[in-house]
Formats: C-alpha cells, sequence, structure tokens
C-alpha cells in the first residue's frame, strides 16, 4: 500500500517587490511621467512609491490607478498653452479668487484649493482608497524635519510636500507646519528601501552642465533655480551614504522649474533615461529570477 504523495515544502517563489521614489523638481518633475511609462510597458507595477514635490503629484496619480498613459494627456490637456490653462483654470475656479490668492501676498497660492480645481478626481479621496502604498514627503518649518504623510486626504499632503516658500502658503496638517519636502529629501527613496527588494529613484533636479555666456536669470527663475540647486546638492551629500539599486537622472537641466509649458520636450528629453531604466529594471529582474 503506498503512503500519501510528499508534499513539496519549498517556498514559493515570488516576484521581487520595487519600491519607487519620485523626486522634487517643479515643471522638471514632468518627466516623472516618461519613468512611469516604463512601468507600463514592462508590465510591472511598484510595490510603494514615495514622492516629494512634482514627484508626490506624478507619484500620487499612479498610485491611486491612474496609468501613465492618462496622466500624460492630462497634464498635456492642461499645459497645451497659457490660454488653454487659464481657460480651464477659470472654468474650475469657484467661490471666488480670494480662495487662492491673499491680497496680501497676491504672489503666493493656496495649493490645496488650486490641486483641489487641477487634479483628477481620483485623488479626491484619502490614501487608503489609494491602489498602491503611498507616501508623501514634506518639512516641518520648526520642527526642521522630515514628515511622512500617509494617511488623510491626499490633497492637501500633496499640496504640503509641494508648498515652495515664497510661491505656495505652508499648509496645516495635524497642527505641523509643513513645507516642501525637497527641502529635507529631494528623492526620498531611503524612506521606502527596507519595503522592497529593488529600489527605484527618480531625481528630476537636473543634470549638471556649464554654460559659458548664459544671460543672467531674472528674479522668479533664480529663486526656483537656487532651490533645485540646493535639492541636488542634498541629493548628491545623501548618496555618499545609502544608494538605491537604480538611480536615474533624465538629462532636463536646461529646463527652468516653470517650463510646464513645454511638456512635450520635457518628456522627449526624459525618453533617454525611460530606456535606460527599462534596462536596468529588465536586468535586475532577470538576476532576481
Amino acid at each position: 500500500m503506498t503512503g500519501a504523495p510528499a508534499v513539496d515544502k519549498t517556498p514559493a517563489t515570488r516576484e521581487p517587490r520595487i519600491a519607487l521614489a519620485l523626486g522634487g523638481g517643479s515643471a522638471r518633475g514632468l518627466a516623472h511621467i516618461a519613468i512611469l511609462e516604463a512601468f507600463d510597458e514592462l508590465g510591472i507595477k511598484p510595490a510603494v512609491i514615495a514622492g516629494t514635490s512634482m514627484g508626490a503629484i506624478c507619484g500620487a496619480c499612479y498610485a491611486a490607478g491612474l496609468p501613465a498613459a492618462e496622466i500624460r494627456a492630462g497634464f498635456e490637456g492642461q499645459f497645451t498653452s497659457p490660454a488653454t490653462f487659464l481657460k480651464h483654470f477659470a472654468g474650475k475656479l469657484r467661490g471666488g479668487i480670494s480662495t487662492l490668492w491673499s491680497v496680501r501676498s497676491p504672489g503666493i497660492v493656496d495649493n490645496v484649493t488650486l490641486f483641489e480645481m487641477l487634479l483628477p478626481e481620483v485623488l479626491h479621496n484619502d490614501f487608503d482608497s489609494l491602489k498602491i502604498p503611498f507616501l508623501a514627503i514634506a518639512a516641518d518649518f520648526y520642527a526642521i524635519e522630515q514628515v511622512i504623510l500617509d494617511h488623510g486626504p491626499v490633497i492637501p499632503a500633496l499640496a504640503a510636500s509641494c508648498a515652495l516658500p515664497g510661491m505656495a502658503r505652508p499648509v496645516v496638517l495635524e497642527g505641523r507646519v509643513l513645507i516642501d519636502g525637497g527641502y529635507v529629501n529631494p528623492v526620498p527613496y531611503d524612506v521606502v528601501m527596507d519595503r522592497a527588494d529593488i529600489t527605484v529613484a527618480v531625481d528630476v533636479t537636473g543634470d549638471p552642465q556649464r554654460r559659458p555666456g548664459a544671460r543672467v536669470p531674472g528674479t522668479v527663475e533664480a529663486v526656483t533655480g537656487a532651490t533645485q540647486l540646493l535639492f541636488h546638492s542634498i541629493t548628491r551629500e545623501k548618496l555618499k551614504s545609502v544608494a538605491p539599486d537604480i538611480f536615474i537622472r533624465p538629462k532636463v537641466g536646461r529646463f527652468a522649474a516653470l517650463d510646464y509649458f513645454k511638456i512635450g520636450d520635457i518628456l522627449a528629453a526624459a525618453q533617454d533615461a525611460k530606456e535606460d531604466m527599462k534596462h536596468q529594471l529588465s536586468q535586475y529582474l532577470e538576476e532576481r529570477s
């Protein structure tokens, strides 16, 4: 009489978990869309996403389940031209202009109001509704420390992560006064490295390049550009102590922080980085299969 067949107790092989970190870079952050397209083309979804500033916006859209192609179409539709944007913006404005700007500080935008107007409806929910775990990075202005936002309404968290001083009002959440997360963690790969097998980080602060004979920037461009310089420097120093498995830096340094209407050129400039990321990630997955 034969016994029962032996049970194979070998642990089932699982797919490597991938963490994705998307950095801050204002308009340069539109390059993240190309990286998200790479994930869709590979048929892979990150297990967790962390984002700072513009990286938080792109990451949240993807975490909410929007395909990269839909994210691209949404941004391209808004930033076709200044006239198109203003028309779209005017159609969304409710409650009067005072809800967005203060007479005392006309150059400072209320990001919460702005994002409620312009970001996809799928983000008008709590973190619990997202398809992929997502973390937004902000900075506590008074505590001088990083704040990881991962619960509650998504829009205020994104507004805080993008609250660039001089351009957007700080956001108060749970008693903390929060500003742009780039001041503490421009590319937040370190906050998700322990939650995955492979970590992919994307830095959109721009590729360093000298420009002999370049014009002197205006005040706004100088201030926003200096912020990108700071973000770039923080990331450079952090890489010396801890680095992700894959670090991608799209060549978008020639674009100014407010060049949102050059979205087509920014995405074109990010194509090499997109292919590089696909190649590196495919190699990592083959080695671990």
